[in-house]
Formats: structure tokens, sequence, C-alpha cells
């Protein structure tokens, strides 16, 4: 192959975007595919010059590095691993070690907001936006901070009024006209994943 096929899967935070991307990795050689999370560019919480992080907006993009992820993807587009950092989601920080990505035939990049960037999202052969109901959307969120990351309630709800939603609306919803492929329900819907495979592999057969 010339050049790894991108695909990018974006959509509301608790979208089900991670699900789709496992069933998808369900359905493919595991060996030939890695996958980028734009999460894990947030930027350190020594970037926001002693601010708190229950003033930091989260859900902009200028609290992602999406340059580095940018210029990560475009090593690993040349065959060159690069070394991803891992962000800790209870401390705000990324750990001191990062974790090497090497290349493989499928790059799945996933995140919020990776069609907001012209650049990011020019580096995407395939565009899926996962597109589930806003309540939904908010039930999944408060059980993943409430169980996976040790936040409060009080905080969830807070975050959520004050930012995710305002920045859906601006930002990720808006997001959604540079898809190729939108995927209602999420991981549940079989057939839409199903064709996104098939499509997948007939692009891989074809840049053989």
């Amino acid at each position: 192959m010339k050049a790894p096929l991108v695909i990018g899967i974006a959509g509301g935070s608790a979208s089900g975007k991670t699900t789709v991307t496992r069933k998808i990795l369900d359905r493919l050689e595991i060996g030939k595919v890695v996958v980028l999370r734009h999460d894990f560019y947030y930027k350190d919480i020594s970037a926001f010059d002693g601010i708190p992080p229950e003033q930091i907006n989260f859900d902009h993009p200028n609290a992602l590095e999406t340059s580095l992820l940018v210029e990560h993807l475009n090593s690993l587009r040349q065959w060159k691993p690069v070394q991803q950092p891992l962000y800790d989601y209870t401390t705000y920080h990324r750990l001191k070690e990062p974790m090497c990505v090497e290349p493989k035939n499928v790059i799945i990049v996933e995140g919020i907001l990776i069609f907001v960037e012209k650049e990011l999202r020019n580096l995407m052969d395939i565009k899926i936006f996962v597109d589930t109901d806003a309540d939904e959307r908010l039930l999944r969120r408060l059980k993943r901070d409430l169980l996976e990351r040790s936040r409060s309630l009080e905080s969830v709800m807070k975050q959520y009024v004050e930012t995710v939603k305002p920045m859906h609306l601006e930002f990720v919803e808006p997001s959604k006209r540079w898809a190729d492929i939108i995927i209602p329900e999420g991981g549940e819907n079989e057939v839409a994943i199903d064709m996104v495979v098939t499509k997948i592999k007939e692009m891989l057969r074809s840049a053989e």
C-alpha cells in the first residue's frame, strides 16, 4: 500500500464512537488496524496557566493538541512509528511515558472534534459520524464519568450544562456536514457497521 487507509469516527460525547470502533475492529484483521484517540491529545493541566480543572472548557477545540495528532497521523501515513501521549482523566495530566504506535494498514481516528480542523479531516479517507439522541448521550456520560472517572454527579451535570452541550451545538453537530457516512443509533446499528466494513475491505483490496 502507498499509504494506510485513514478512517475518522466522530460524534457527540458518549454517542457510541468507541462501540462502533470496537465492532469495526471485530470484523477486520486486528493486526492491521491501529486506533488513535483524540482524547489522548488533551493538553496537560500545566498548559492552562494555573486555571483549576473546573474552570477549563475541555469540550473546546483549544483544550486539545490537535496539531500533534496531525503530525502523528502524517508520520503513520508515511509508515513511521509515533510516540502517542497518554492522558489521565482523573488527574488531568499526561503520563510521563508515551505509547509507541506502529503504522498499520488501517488507522482509525476517534474523537468528538476530529472533523472540526480542516487539516486533520483532510487526512481521512472515510469520515463517519455516530449520531445518537442527546438524552441517551447524557445518560451514558453520567454513567461513564461517575464510575470510570471518579467525578461527582454535581460536577458532571455542571460540566454538561456549561460546556458539553454548548460546545456540541457550536462545534460537534455542525461538523456532521463533513461526514461521508452517518450512523444513527451508534453501535446498535449493525447494518450500517457491516456496510462500513465492506467498504473498508473493498478500499484495502483496491490499494494492494
